[in-house]
């Protein structure tokens, strides 16, 4: 069964599989193979259990390698993948205590490759005393290795260490090139359901920070401690290379297995040649007689928001940035700072990419910068402390947010736009996949929906190119979309008549050679696959993740009908958000399957709901609410509310948040967020900071097809809509800010200088760059369009700071210039008061925190489009506009030659 028809697994069928796990795996292929394989790692012979303060590790006997890793006070749960033990007993499968390495004679050019599970031989015990939990010399599973590797289990002031000492017993010098520490833990879910794999299972993701880096282990549900691997001694976290030689099966259910890099001269010279790292690849020479001692140690920080907490008790170096590590050009950031040493030196990489201006230290020591991008790219702060730690910190300097949406939405229209009056499959006019490697438009694909105008990767153009509307309206990509809206989405994509009205596609492009004439496909593409649909599969309308794109597509041009002149006047506005409305019923009554789960872009359905409110469509909107209660009550009844036609997504937790909490079902939203936390780390690297975790969707979206963590995926902004609502009502949590405002700047973080926009980055060393194809891209600009805004908060620490704003003090005063694409969103955390506009642009946003008053100054990009300005302020937070009308939603109607507004606070 292929991955793609996986997504079709019933819920009852993944409950029988979990129910029978050891005998699925019994039948599987693979595991067939491997079992006629001997056995090598000696499970049969038994294991030594140790005892920490906070954790149990079980070592096997024969290996010293860990069998088990326990909280103290949970022993059902394992961090390892214990129930894969006895299948993953041969060789070449790894384990928590293996090591890797790559050397060469110094008179050589070559490197040779050793790791101690390609061909496990039992080790060698060594005696043990005082902190030493269990010692091994391991040289024998290393083949003909020239060099002695000894293994040590110790406990080190009640944390668990693995040190490795590497001694030169030969003649000769060695270089030491490649040296890897796999990390096994267990992220394996295959033929588990969400229940079962929020139980057992484990996400993992790296701090590629050198001396200051570690990885972070969380369970999926987000709750209790966080596992953190530290660098002990000479383990500069350097890289995060994949392990794809062990041959565990990577799939939808199991990322992979990852190794902690600490040398990696000698990939960098060969399999990653022509790559630009993260860091700078090292290496070291082993002189004869020479050795050398390298150690990871296992702490536990009591929640996932105290890691940088634990970090500090360890005497760790934090890092913070605020807002992050993604730097507008005309923006700068901060960065604080946190260690026992003083800061030696600081450089940039590639130099003169960024400029810091040291600040005063904060009242809690915090060394303070100020963070400024010169040059568009990737950038790295190199940062040398007293005593010779080196941190590294991952920026990416991008063009202003305005620009980069200018860029993107210029592109799609032009580059991206698709006129071909002959197509055979109805496809013109549109906003069609691109492929930016051979700069043309993707008009065929063994997977049809690439091509085909629907599903994430198909649809994702024209509804990035929709959403931009929202954004910055203008007024020549509008008139191509409305024309893609009337011609090709609404009668094509979307039945216009019939019994199937209003139902969505699956995809306009399919391969049926006997149906046209010869030619029409090309010789070069591979049709013999699963993926190339023909005609009745293609016209397929029970998906429910395509109804939410063209939901969002009609809700946009009612939008743009509602609040703006002769943008979008072909249509009534009533007509426009009806269809949206329609959408939303027929994803329920048409594709009843996969409605049940949280839709990407699900949180379209909510917007629908309240415009059908504030219009006063009263029977409409109840209509709607009655089915969308109806799924959050079945959500309410499954303990994990988030599954998804995938075994575990990363995509309903949006709309199952959003309806939880609308509904009042409150602890569902809190299961639903906390998972979102296990997955979308806050770490000092643009690249994994708020991305939210996605690895396969470069198989069913990507040019660059394999199963591989991606970097900033439309999961990142999605997932940014429910955190960043939870933050809102939590003002405090400064944690929630910054993974939320991270993830929602994951949409822009790789947009190209011309404006396209890739699906997602390629986290492989041995790639480090966009994809080749646009992808799914639009669903995480989605995101952006309906979530982005400034914060302005005042934090105990670090004083006043604003995230998409530049702020500035003056006698006493806040001022914040609003720096993000659209201007129409400010959150000022102070008063927990939330401003959006419907129309026009909040150009800056003056705070007197002595009065609580307000002063807007207001502009507009589009006068003869936007006679006024229309202002969101809610009742609840106490704050009006002097003097101005409302109109019949409730906004404030401002003249649009209206330059500045005095917002004042009712005192109750």
């Amino acid at each position: 069964m292929s991955m793609r028809n996986a997504r079709k697994i019933p819920l009852i069928l993944l409950l029988i599989q979990a129910a029978f796990t050891q005998q699925l795996y019994a039948q599987n292929p693979f595991w067939e193979e491997v079992k006629k394989q001997p056995a090598t790692l000696g499970v049969e012979n038994g294991s030594n259990t140790f005892a920490l303060s906070k954790l149990n590790v079980q070592l096997l006997k024969s290996s010293q390698t860990v069998a088990a890793l326990k909280l103290k006070d949970d022993q059902q749960f394992d961090y390892t993948p214990d129930e894969l033990l006895t299948k993953r007993d041969r060789n070449k499968f790894f384990h928590l205590g293996d090591i890797t390495l790559s050397i060469r004679p110094t008179n050589e050019t070559a490197w040779t490759a050793y790791s101690s599970a390609t061909v496990r031989k039992p080790v060698t015990t060594l005696k043990t005393s005082g902190k030493t939990l269990a010692a091994a010399d391991i040289t024998a599973s290393l083949g003909n290795i020239p060099l002695q590797v000894s293994r040590y289990w110790e406990n080190i002031d009640g944390d668990l260490c693995l040190r490795f000492v590497i001694k030169n017993n030969s003649k000769a010098a060695y270089e030491i090139g490649g040296l890897g520490i796999p990390m096994i833990f267990n992220n394996n879910m295959d033929w588990k359901n969400l229940d079962s794999a929020h139980a057992d299972n484990v996400f993992f993701d790296p701090y590629i920070g050198k001396d200051a880096g570690y990885l972070q282990v969380n369970r999926l549900h987000g709750k209790g401690p966080s596992l953190l691997v530290l660098p002990q001694e000479n383990a500069a976290f350097e890289a995060y290379s994949p392990l794809n030689s062990d041959p565990t099966p990577r799939s939808i259910t199991f990322e992979g297995f990852h190794e902690w890099t600490i040398h990696s001269k000698a990939y960098a010279e060969n399999e990653w040649k022509g790559v630009e790292q993260w860091n700078e690849p090292s290496a070291i020479v082993l002189k004869p007689g020479e050795s050398k001692s390298y150690a990871l140690r296992f702490v536990l920080a009591p929640s996932i928001k105290q890691i940088e907490e634990e970090l500090v008790r360890q005497k760790r170096p934090v890092a913070v940035g605020a807002p992050g590590y993604l730097l507008p050009l005309d923006n700068p950031a901060k960065l604080f700072l946190k260690y026992g040493k003083q800061v030696k030196d600081i450089s940039v990489y590639p130099s003169g990419a960024l400029t810091l201006e040291p600040l005063p230290k904060t009242k809690g020591k915090w060394a303070s910068y100020l963070v400024k991008g010169n040059t568009w790219g990737r950038a790295r702060l190199n940062i040398t402390y007293d005593d010779g730690l080196v941190q590294t910190i991952q920026y990416k300097v991008i063009k202003p947010e305005h620009d980069v949406v200018k860029d993107l939405g210029q592109f799609l229209t032009t580059q991206q736009w698709y006129e071909n009056p002959n197509d055979l499959f109805g496809r013109s006019p549109s906003v069609i996949t691109y492929d930016y490697e051979t700069k043309t438009p993707v008009t065929q694909h063994r997977n049809a929906w690439f091509a085909g105008l629907s599903d994430e990767a198909g649809a994702a153009s024209w509804l990035a190119a929709m959403m931009k509307q929202l954004v910055q309206p203008e007024a020549a990509e509008i008139s191509k979309l409305k024309r893609f809206a009337n011609e090709t989405l609404f009668g094509r994509i979307q039945h216009k008549d019939g019994p199937h009205k209003y139902g969505v596609v699956k995809s306009l492009f399919y391969y049926e050679p006997d149906s046209f004439p010869k030619g029409t496909y090309s010789d070069s593409v591979n049709y013999k696959t699963w993926a190339a649909w023909p005609k009745k599969e293609a016209d397929n309308i029970g998906r429910s993740y395509n109804y939410p794109h063209v939901a969002a597509a009609h809700w946009v041009l009612y939008r743009l009908a509602r609040n703006y002149n002769q943008l979008a006047a072909e249509e009534k506005w009533q007509t426009y958000l009806d269809r949206a409305f329609q959408t939303t019923v027929a994803m329920v009554e048409k594709a009843p399957h996969y409605a049940q789960f949280g839709q990407m872009e699900g949180s379209i359905f909510l917007l629908i709901l309240l415009d059908l409110k504030k219009e006063g469509l009263t029977d409409a909107a109840q209509k709607l609410e009655d089915l969308m209660k109806a799924r959050a009550l079945h959500w309410k009844t499954l303990n994990y509310p988030f599954g998804s036609e995938m075994p575990w997504d990363s995509t309903g937790q949006e709309e199952v948040y959003m309806w939880s909490s609308y509904f009042g079902f409150d602890e569902k939203a809190r299961v639903t967020l906390n998972a979102i936390l296990a997955y979308m780390p806050t770490v000092p690297h643009w690249g994994y900071n708020g991305s939210a975790r996605r690895y396969w969707d470069f198989v069913y979206g990507g040019k660059l097809a394999r199963i591989e963590r991606q970097i900033h995926h439309y999961g990142s902004a999605l997932n940014a809509i429910p955190v960043l609502t939870d933050y809102r009502e939590n003002p405090s949590d400064f944690y929630l800010l910054r993974i939320g405002h991270a993830g929602m700047m994951g949409a822009l973080a790789n947009v190209t200088q011309d404006g396209f926009a890739p699906g997602a980055f390629h986290s492989y060393p041995s790639t480090l760059a966009n994809d080749g194809i646009s992808g799914d891209y639009g669903s995480g600009f989605y995101g952006y369009a309906v979530n982005s805004g400034t914060y302005i908060i005042r934090h105990p620490e670090f004083g006043w700071l604003s995230f998409s704003g530049k702020l500035s003090e003056n006698k006493g005063k806040i001022k914040v210039d609003v720096t993000t694409a659209s201007k129409a969103r400010v959150f000022l955390a102070e008063e927990k008061l939330y401003l959006t506009m419907d129309a026009g642009e909040i150009a800056a946003l003056t705070y007197d925190p002595k009065t609580s008053d307000i002063v807007l100054d207001l502009q507009t990009s589009n006068p003869d489009f936007t006679p006024n300005f229309l202002l969101n302020i809610a009742e609840s937070s106490g704050y009006r506009v002097p003097e101005s009308s409302k109109d019949q939603q409730g906004r404030y109607v401002i003249p649009n030659t209206t330059t500045s507004i005095k917002l004042v606070k009712d005192v109750k």
